[in-house]
């Protein structure tokens, strides 16, 4: 995206601040996989010191978001179709243990809001509205994360999830994908509604398991 056409960012004063707001705009895919992040560039945008810039440039390249290269800069780390599908089966472990947490702590009005949002897929789905179910995929997984509270296992997550925009977006593409996941989604939802939390970790981990085998197809189509 060009730099002109981003959406504003919030004044970020702090390392933190700016570390959070580049690492929001590189989740939304206003970053590309080997865009360059020009200091001064992000100086202006943010509203920032330099040295908050460039410490929050270290700490996303310490998360695998970004590369810092000697007198060249940092972008975006490109990640590769094998490394996706590395990611992807730690994903499996992390958020399968999400899941199952937060079969032990929902509550009756949060269970309400994962059947509202798996409605809402269903009919997105049936719609052929699949931008709009990618966007209902990340909100249920970000509930279901919110549900659990676990608080180390959220961060994993957020920082593997930020190193596949590319691959999922990819992934959006795939003819039927949609349809092989929503019941998927289903199923997760039903598990935690029930309070079950086999049942749920479970569901979760067969369910990111397909996205595995889906990456794991792209690479054989060079889609990569």
């Amino acid at each position: 995206m060009p730099h002109d056409e981003r959406r504003p960012a919030r004044a970020a004063n702090t390392a933190v601040q700016v570390r959070d707001a580049l690492r929001e705009a590189i989740l939304a895919g206003e970053y590309l996989p080997g865009e360059r992040l020009v200091e001064a560039q992000l100086c202006v945008r943010l509203e920032a010191s330099r040295f908050n810039v460039r410490a929050a440039l270290q700490d996303l390249a310490a998360e695998g978001l970004i590369e810092v290269q000697r007198n060249r800069g940092a972008q975006v780390r490109k990640v590769s179709m094998a490394e996706a599908v590395e990611i992807t089966e730690v994903r499996m472990v992390v958020e399968g243990l999400i899941a199952g947490r937060a079969a032990e702590r929902v509550t009756d009005d949060e269970a309400i809001e994962l059947d509202e949002i798996g409605l809402l897929m269903r009919r997105a789905v049936e719609a052929g509205e699949y931008r709009r179910y990618s966007d209902l995929n990340q909100r249920l997984h970000a509930l279901i994360r919110d549900i659990a509270g676990h608080q180390t296992a959220d961060r994993i997550v957020e920082t593997l999830r930020g190193q596949l925009v590319r691959h999922q977006y990819m992934l959006s593409l795939v003819p039927g994908r949609p349809q092989t996941s929503l019941p998927q989604h289903e199923r997760i939802i039903a598990a935690i509604r029930s309070r079950d939390p086999q049942a749920a970790e479970t569901a979760m981990r067969t369910h990111i398991s397909s996205v595995t085998e889906a990456l794991k197809s792209l690479k054989s189509l060079s889609y990569a």
